[in-house]
């Protein structure tokens, strides 16, 4: 090949390779700023989901609470009417649920054990309530003081069971039992229901089954049973969300 042809030809070679590079870094510049725009959007977008979640949650905490305690006051004001001698006890145990209420609850999980103390106040002012009507257990078995759990979760069972159950008999029977295995809790409620009376969810049902699906989705597994005889809920989570 004659110098002159030769040397064209290396000429046209080095500029495009110069091409190439000047394009290969001109496209992984540009490829680079996708991906980093892509990130800020999807980043965005779980900004977006948290604060959604958040504001679903405290929406349905809000009306958690007033169902609650709606159905506690009203409990009180029959004893204040009878003028009954366990009035003081019943504000002593309310007190302490309004205390669980309005610095606790706030916080996106509580330990199991601090729960149980309330369900167990819970418990005691509806024993007062119903009196000799009541028929209840409460079994706790190897409960771990390490696991927590979002706040009034299993709260709104127990209160279903003593407003939605029947008086057979002339007793209600409630049956509570609460387990821990590893990380999983095991909690089963059953009470007394008639066919004529049929277990309705009511919000605080509703609202809990909204709160499992934001807070453990894919960790639980719900099942509800009616019959003519009882109403029982069977709840099985796993807490590792909760860590």
């Amino acid at each position: 090949m004659a110098p002159i042809s030769r040397n064209l030809l290396l000429v046209a070679i080095a500029v495009y390779l110069v091409v190439i590079v000047v394009s290969g870094f001109k496209l992984l510049k540009l490829n680079l700023k996708h991906v980093e725009q892509t990130n800020k959007l999807e980043n965005k977008i779980l900004e977006t989901q948290l604060k959604l979640k958040e504001q679903q949650l405290d929406y349905l905490k809000m009306q958690i609470h007033p169902h609650f305690l709606f159905n506690t006051l009203n409990t009180m004001y029959g004893f204040a009417l009878k003028k009954a001698d366990q009035a003081p006890e019943m504000i002593l145990k309310l007190s302490n649920l309004l205390d669980y209420l309005l610095y606790k609850v706030d916080k996106p999980f509580v330990l199991l054990t601090d729960d149980i103390d309330h369900i167990e106040d819970y418990i005691e002012l509806e024993k007062m309530r119903f009196n000799e009507t009541l028929s209840i257990s409460f079994l706790t078995k190897n409960i771990s003081k390490d696991i927590k759990i979002a706040p009034m979760l299993l709260l709104p069972f127990i209160e279903n069971s003593f407003k939605h159950g029947a008086i057979k008999n002339g007793m209600l029977t409630i049956k509570i039992t609460l387990t821990c295995k590893d990380k999983m809790l095991l909690f089963d409620i059953e009470n007394t229901s008639t066919q004529s009376e049929p277990h309705k969810n009511g919000i605080g049902l509703e609202n809990i089954q909204k709160r499992l699906d934001l807070l453990y989705k894919d960790n639980y597994i719900l099942d509800i049973t009616k019959n003519t005889n009882f109403f029982k809920v069977n709840l099985v989570l796993n807490t590792n969300t909760s860590d």
